[in-house]
């Protein structure tokens, strides 16, 4: 038994529920367990208990043992100084309140299921905990735990941008801008798509939004890649001039060519790559924040970004290296992941700033259209006959899997407090 097992217990009194009375045989009544409290001080907040025949109002204390009342120093803290029960497993220590009233005291009689399904689940190995059991819970049980999932792995994404917001000085477009960017390095070029964004403001390339070859000339001139070699073919050797002019016009300093990451890739995940698509997506896709709030299908919103690298990347991966004719279109997976991970946040936390529930629900209407994420988290889930149908399903599953199966969390999972208590 453990404290937070045992808190779980009196949260959702898994304990029987007749003849209950304290330590001193006093008849007791729980009329509400109290809101459960996860920052410093008692354990639940605002209970109400009737003792005998006086209502109490006030809060509650768990501990396994009563003299962890000591051990925990709370004797030297006044926010304990309103706890009117103390719920424990084992009195081994009387414990008074402000140095001379004594704390009434409660042991639960816990059914004994509760602890064997929850020691079951912390003593697997693999992933999730429940695998043996998670089958037979009623999917319409299991897909309504996804809505709250949902909310939270946004929530959780949106954290991020509202930091940056903040750093922005309220500026949407500029953080709107920095997150796209970020979000074009697909985890292995992350960082330096980011910091390409911040030594770039978007203000720069929106004076030049309707000329793409100049579009590229300053992102892969702040890149650093067109200082990689001192000499190329053509095409490599106007982008260079031409970002030499505007540097010096808007007096920008470049990034060192070598933090990107080619090794490992696929070339179509080359960064130059995924530079000449971004430069493309910035070209062809004007106020392109403004665009996604103000469109309300979202088959329009993907339009977006069916986007094409320039001309000179249908024979290249690399600056003056040609190879076998391919339009470099930006694939729908990629496409895909930049709608989950940055487009559907932003409308989200955009709509919830401006109190505007409609881009709220336009953020969770455009993961239920896409399809479900390809991964090994999502597989494990297959194999276990949980199976996404879309993105806003996958969404909730990888929260699911990192938030609470990770972590060991049943008791905070909602899919495993249905399998503890069996309800």
């Amino acid at each position: 038994m453990t404290e937070e097992l045992l808190q779980y217990i009196w949260e959702h009194a898994l304990f029987e529920k007749e003849d209950l009375v304290t330590t001193n045989s006093d008849p007791i009544e729980i009329l509400n367990p109290g809101t459960r409290n996860t920052d410093a001080g008692p354990d639940f907040f605002n209970a109400s208990i009737k003792i005998g025949k006086t209502l109490w109002a006030g809060n509650v204390e768990v501990h396994v043992q009563s003299s962890d009342w000591i051990t925990h120093g709370h004797q030297n803290d006044q926010s304990y100084n309103n706890v009117i029960l103390h719920v424990v497993l084992n009195n081994n220590k009387i414990i008074a309140q402000n140095g001379n009233e004594i704390i009434p005291v409660f042991i639960p009689k816990v059914k004994p299921e509760v602890i064997e399904n929850y020691s079951h689940l912390i003593a697997q190995k693999s992933w999730p905990a429940c695998y043996e059991t998670i089958g037979k819970i009623n999917p319409i049980y299991l897909y309504n735990a996804f809505d709250a999932l949902l909310v939270e792995r946004l929530e959780q994404k949106t954290s991020l941008i509202v930091k940056t917001l903040n750093d922005n000085k309220n500026n949407w477009n500029e953080t709107f801008y920095q997150h796209l960017s970020r979000s074009f390095g697909f985890k292995t070029n992350t960082l330096p798509f980011e910091m390409l964004a911040r030594t770039l403001p978007q203000a720069t390339l929106a004076k030049h939004k309707s000329n793409l070859f100049q579009l590229e000339a300053l992102l892969f001139g702040q890149s650093g890649l067109l200082n990689e070699q001192l000499l190329g073919d053509d095409y490599f050797l106007k982008l260079r001039e031409e970002y030499s002019y505007l540097a010096s016009k808007y007096q920008l300093k470049g990034m060192e060519g070598h933090i990107w990451k080619f090794l490992r890739m696929r070339p179509s995940n080359f960064p130059t790559i995924r530079i000449a698509q971004f430069a493309a997506l910035l070209h062809h896709s004007e106020s392109l924040l403004s665009k996604l709030i103000e469109v309300k299908d979202v088959k329009e919103i993907i339009k977006f970004f069916e986007v094409k690298a320039s001309e000179y990347w249908d024979t290249h991966y690399h600056f003056n290296k040609e190879s076998e004719k391919k339009p470099k279109w930006l694939g729908e997976s990629s496409r895909n992941n930049l709608l989950v991970n940055t487009v559907a946040p932003f409308l989200f936390i955009y709509g919830e700033r401006n109190e505007k529930e409609n881009l709220k629900q336009r953020a969770i209407d455009i993961l239920e259209q896409l399809p479900p994420e390809n991964n090994n988290i999502i597989s494990r889930w297959s194999e276990l006959r949980i199976n996404a149908k879309n993105s806003f399903d996958s969404q909730a599953l990888i929260q699911l899997k990192n938030n609470y199966c990770e972590n060991k969390k049943c008791l905070n999972c909602p899919i495993g407090k249905k399998i503890i208590d069996k309800s």
